[in-house]
């Protein structure tokens, strides 16, 4: 007989559904993550200039997206690649949300950066090479914003949600899931996109989940396939990158879509978000629970 899932990661209590916690939506702005909205969030894997970022929030936002992601510090794989624009480059995003009035969602490296990128974003992202970076996450977590945490390169589904875990364990509760892509045998693309974790994340767990097929693929032909395939596991949004011009891209310009790309993607992904099953708000739901003991 296979042991529970509650047995299973019961490292990880908090972070698993039960009869007093069945879904938690995050608030960000006007957006809520979690909820029956399926929500896009989108933009340049970093930020170049005020153009590209200005020109990328406005289109993304007239194409249905909700928040505006945006590099400021890059963790990159060489030492010789763009690292980003720092503080300039979450002026830009301060500037972009401003003027498109979309949330922003941008990466925080260091636990010494937290307090500044918190000044700037609405969500702080934790990127896969810091998923257990445990004082980052601590200082993240103290900081209040929602935290999109990305799962570890080589990380177990047991490690993705004892990081979880640790976020709640220091009193910030809006947690959003990120399944990006795992290194594994296969070298066709830039990682091997866990869609069966999808699933099983939204089985298990009440944080929202979403998925980036950007990081996944690391090829934009695949981007909106394996977008479909998301929503189709149960995914709550997507996080993809967009550019005006992909291929001068400063960087991961192969896993980039233009505009034209973006937008047949969002209108492909209609249909299979029209199947989603509509969520019960929160107190329906106590409603419905509380009758159904009654009767």
């Amino acid at each position: 007989m296979r042991v529970s899932w509650h047995e299973q990661f019961s490292e990880s209590p908090d972070v698993l559904k039960s009869t007093r916690r069945e879904q938690t939506v995050v608030p960000v702005l006007d957006v809520e993550i979690g909820g029956n909205e399926f929500i896009t969030m989108a933009g340049p894997c970093s930020v170049e200039t005020e153009f590209q970022l200005m020109a990328t929030a406005n289109h993304i936002r007239r194409a249905g997206a909700r928040i505006l992601r945006g590099g400021a510090f890059k963790p990159r794989s060489s030492p010789y690649a763009f690292q980003g624009l720092g503080l300039a480059g979450l002026k830009m995003l301060a500037r972009a949300r401003e003027e498109s009035g979309l949330a922003i969602v941008t990466e925080v490296m260091s636990e010494c950066d937290v307090p500044m990128v918190s000044e700037y974003a609405d969500i702080l992202q934790i990127g896969t090479r810091n998923m257990e970076n445990y004082a980052l996450l601590e200082a993240a977590a103290r900081s209040g914003r929602p935290i999109l945490l990305k799962r570890g390169m080589v990380a177990t589904i047991a490690d993705f949600l004892r990081a979880a875990q640790l976020i709640l364990d220091n009193g910030n509760p809006n947690v959003i899931l990120c399944e990006r892509g795992i290194r594994t045998f296969e070298t066709a693309m830039r990682n091997t996109f866990d869609v069966a974790a999808i699933a099983l994340l939204k089985q298990i767990s009440h944080l929202p989940v979403i998925a980036d097929p950007s990081h996944a693929a690391g090829v934009r032909d695949l981007v909106a396939p394996l977008s479909r395939v998301a929503v189709a596991a149960g995914a709550d949004g997507v996080i993809v990158e967009v550019h005006p011009n992909p291929d001068k891209a400063w960087s991961d310009a192969d896993q980039t879509l233009s505009f034209a790309e973006f937008d047949q993607m969002m209108e492909s992904l209609e249909p299979y978000i029209a199947l989603r099953p509509m969520r019960m708000p929160a107190h329906e739901s106590e409603r419905t629970r509380v009758m159904e003991a009654v009767g």
